[in-house]
């Protein structure tokens, strides 16, 4: 006779990624579908979350958001597959009109003047920088708090150096500008939420072993 216990759907803190550690694993082809995509519908609705956590400073055109924070949480939670998916939903639902981008916004154009909006780059990058935290977190980065801090940081460069030119540009600015107004400006914020996954990360992990007794 088995008992209720046995039944449940196992946590393992020996899981490739937050997410298979803290997600029951169900068994059978189509639980781990639906399962994957309910994950890359979650990891798009919290960078769309976090994007309406936004203001601006002075005439800088790219705002302060909790977008960044959760696009590279989502990359390191979900792994570099289901990362990559979930970010390019994020992005391809704001492209074709809902607003989930920073403010309620939408669509890859300009408000005003035509042509591309200036943060069109990073949006690309947080593809790109999901997929880059996703791929170091399944090599065990993030359960360390040295590890951690080291895969955050690139995620942010990784945003920093594809959407700094594409905003230079776009929006007709001298390199040292879109420089100073994409990034050096934002350092302090990105650094407050690189230290906080420092310690959340390598935490969450010894929770998952805690819970699972590995």
């Amino acid at each position: 006779m088995t008992t209720p216990q046995a039944n449940l759907p196992s946590l393992r803190a020996s899981a490739a990624t937050l997410a298979e550690a803290w997600i029951p694993h169900f068994e059978g082809r189509s639980a781990r579908v639906a399962r994957d995509v309910a994950l890359i519908v979650a990891g798009a609705g919290l960078t769309a979350l976090g994007a309406q956590v936004s203001f601006t400073v002075g005439d800088n055109p790219v705002p302060y958001t909790l977008q960044t924070a959760a696009v590279l949480l989502t990359g390191t939670a979900l792994g570099a597959g289901r990362g990559f998916a979930s970010m390019a939903l994020y992005v391809a639902v704001g492209a074709l009109g809902v607003g989930v981008f920073a403010d309620g916004r939408s669509g890859l154009g300009a408000e005003t003047g035509g042509g591309l909006t200036p943060t069109v780059g990073y949006l690309v990058a947080f593809i790109v920088a999901a997929t880059l935290c996703g791929r170091l977190a399944q090599r065990q980065w993030e359960r360390t708090r040295t590890g951690a801090f080291l895969l955050m940081l690139l995620g942010s460069v990784v945003i920093y150096l594809i959407g700094v030119p594409v905003l230079a540009l776009v929006a007709g600015m001298t390199i040292s500008d879109a420089s100073y107004w994409g990034a050096l400006v934002f350092v302090p914020w990105d650094l407050a939420k690189v230290v906080v996954a420092t310690f959340a990360f390598p935490f969450a992990w010894r929770l998952a072993g805690d819970r699972t007794g590995e």
